[in-house]
């Protein structure tokens, strides 16, 4: 009888309590608008910086209603009136989308690119590395500074230029697996038996090295959401009235003192979903390295 532990087992309980709040978090970014909340840039001028539980009504948010129902903010509301709660499940969709798509576009092209290097090596490895640390030594902040300055302050934008600043780390990454497993034995073999570059990359390299990129990229999701949540902090993020997390912890700010929730509800959230990748993460990666390479 077998008595091995099960994958469930090996992750742990506190993998499955991560995706459980990613999984949480994702869920209402996506039916929020199906959520009966208050809109995110609805403002309750009788309750500005209200704390957590206050009770409003409707009426105070559209005048023309003639049944007015009660309303708690849960999380209390910010310093214009708008309920924390609602704006937090809002911001979850810029942070989620700048999290998620710009790891992909460094996946996507740094994979390519490391790949190649790792596998023809010589002058088109020296090129390649010649440009990814040119990338990595160009102050990303400056970067991210000029393209607000010239395109706007757009997520698009913002996507894509750190996206960018990306590539580099995963084509380092491929460059290192793909040299590892170029030399092995299976690889002389597909090419004995005649077998194009391509089709090699393709059926041979890919395979081994997408599950290790794939886990650095569910770790280079939690740096993307606090770069995000960075950038709005310094006012170069998702222009307002956009909701997004740290949009929200720079504007109570001003008024950390007097209403600390104004700005703690959004940091408090936004470390517990960067911790749960981090973890979900460290925990893929501890199975990986366990199964020597393969989940």
């Amino acid at each position: 009888m077998d008595n091995s532990p099960s994958i469930f087992e090996k992750l742990g309980i506190t993998f499955w309590l991560c995706l459980m709040w990613i999984v949480l978090v994702v869920l209402l970014a996506l039916f929020a608008d199906l959520l009966p909340l208050p809109g995110a840039d609805v403002m309750d001028w009788d309750h500005p910086a209200a704390p957590p539980g206050t009770v409003g009504t409707l009426q105070s948010l559209i005048a023309s209603d003639a049944n007015p129902t009660e309303i708690v903010y849960f999380f209390g509301t910010d310093t214009m009136g708008r309920d924390i709660l609602t704006r937090l499940i809002y911001g979850a969709r810029v942070s989620l989308a700048v999290g998620l798509i710009t790891p992909l576009i460094g996946l996507f092209f740094g994979g390519i690119l490391g790949m190649l290097a790792g596998f023809y090596k010589g002058r088109v490895e020296t090129i390649i590395m010649a440009v990814m640390d040119s990338i990595l030594a160009f102050p990303g902040l400056v970067l991210l500074l000029a393209i607000t300055f010239f395109l706007g302050p757009d997520l698009k934008n913002i996507i894509i230029s750190l996206g960018f600043l990306t590539i580099p780390s995963f084509a380092r990454i491929a460059r290192a697996n793909t040299l590892t497993y170029s030399q092995r034995d299976f690889i002389q073999a597909s090419r004995m038996v005649g077998q194009n570059d391509l089709s090699i990359i393709i059926h041979e390299i890919i395979p081994n090295i997408f599950t290790p990129m794939l886990i650095y990229a569910l770790l280079v999701v939690s740096y993307m959401i606090v770069a995000e949540g960075s950038l709005s902090f310094l006012g170069l993020g998702v222009p307002s009235p956009t909701p997004s997390w740290g949009g929200m912890i720079a504007e109570g700010k001003e008024v950390l003192e007097e209403t600390t929730h104004v700005s703690l509800f959004p940091a408090l959230i936004m470390f517990l979903t960067v911790l749960s990748f981090n973890l979900i993460g460290d925990s893929l990666r501890n199975l990986l390295d366990a199964r020597g390479g393969q989940l």
